[in-house]
Order: C-alpha cells, then structure tokens, then sequence
C-alpha cells in the first residue's frame, strides 16, 4: 500500500481522521521527511561554546537533544502534522538504573563520542527539554576531532534524539499528535546538521579564558559525515 504524499496538513488531517481508530494511536510510518522511508528521528540550533579543561585538554559539550512543548512537522503514512513532546516525557526512561544511550554523529551507532553505561554521558530533563552532557571528550578521539572545528564554526549547531514513543495523543482535530511518555533507552542522541525540531542545541566547552588546542587528527577526518535524518 503506497502511502498519501504531497497532501496539505489540513487534507492529511481529514484522512486521518477517517482512519485512525483512537487518538491515542501512535503515528503510522512516522518519519521526519516527506520521503518514504526517511528515518523517524526527532532537532533543536545551538548555542555553541568550546573549553578545554587545562589540566586535561578534554572537552566539555552540553546541549538539548528535544525541546519540550516546541512544536515541528513529521510525517506519518496520511502527510504532514505536529509533534510535540510534553514536559517529562522521558522521566520513567530517564530513571533507568540500566539506561544505556550513547552520544553519537548523524544518529551512526559506530560514531559515540560518549555513553550513559560509562558514566561519560549524563542525561536529564529541564525547562527547555532533554539535557546533554559530555563533561569529559577526548580530543584525539577520531570523531571528536572530526566535529569539534565544525562547532567552533557554527557549520553544525542542531540536535536529534532515536526514541520509541511509549504514549501519547492526536489533537481532536488530528493536525497535532502529543507525546506524553517516550523510551530512550538504547536509542541515541546525535549532533546533526538537521533534524525534526528546531530548537534543539549543542556546545562545546572548554575552560575560560584557556585557548582552545587544534584538535588532533583533524587532518585525517573524512570529509562527509552523514549529518542526520537518511531522507
């Protein structure tokens, strides 16, 4: 069956109406392009800051892969319509006493900067959504050194995090689905050149006032990285 593409949001809306059985149906074929078969990923630009510990040389990147209560579009089989996260959509997940989520490039399960099972990678909830926090990267690290120019630049300054939706609500009108509880664990938060929700971001930390050190193996980064959502 060959999915309804190029609807407005409004006719896309109307046939889901007709066809969805419950609200609180999760969205079928959800995806964050037009595209069938884009991937179903969900974006936030950046504050962008870069500082190295002294003593260390590691790097610090904090950011926000979702922003809660921040509207954007994905896709599901019927066109077009609104997702929104609500505040402590991921506190059960988060709570995990085995969460396991790495910080990837481009949601690539090869490319981890950092992970929550190593204690490398902190996850939380806050006021603007999902918290990320990598006190500790490795500049050598081949990837780190790959990305850590591009976000000194500004080349990359958005979010994107792999979740499965636990719960969640169409709007009466089917225009908007809300999710009100989503599961982390063993999905991923990435650094992208795009995602689904624009208002996400990401940062680079090292101490004030200490100079950032060119990071090491620079020359030897590949020049393509996969930058989000396979469209």
């Amino acid at each position: 069956m060959t999915g309804l593409t190029g609807l407005t949001r409004e006719a896309a809306a109307a046939a889901r109406a007709q066809q969805v059985r419950q609200r609180a149906d999760r969205p079928s074929q959800r995806r964050s392009a037009e595209q069938p078969g884009a991937r179903a990923t969900a974006r936030v630009p950046a504050t962008i800051e870069l500082r190295e510990a002294p003593e260390t040389g590691l790097l610090e990147f904090v950011g926000h892969a979702s922003a809660y209560e921040s509207g954007y579009t994905m896709w599901d089989w019927y066109g077009p319509y609104t997702e929104i996260v609500s505040v402590g959509a991921g506190a059960e997940s988060l709570a995990r006493a085995d969460l396991d989520v790495p910080l990837v490039l481009g949601h690539d399960q090869l490319r981890r900067l950092a992970r929550t099972t190593t204690g490398s990678l902190i996850l939380a909830e806050d006021e603007t959504g999902l918290s990320v926090h990598a006190p500790s990267l490795d500049p050598a690290d081949y990837d780190v050194a790959y990305i850590a120019p591009k976000l000194r630049a500004g080349l990359i300054d958005e979010m994107s995090f792999a979740f499965r939706i636990e719960a969640g609500q169409w709007s009466p009108d089917y225009m908007e689905y809300r999710i009100t509880r989503y599961d982390i664990h063993r999905g991923d938060v990435a650094i992208v050149g795009y995602g689904a929700n624009p208002a996400t971001d990401a940062g680079l930390r090292a101490e004030a006032g200490v100079k950032a050190a060119e990071p090491a193996g620079q020359a030897r980064a590949r020049a393509l990285l996969e930058l989000a959502l396979h469209r």
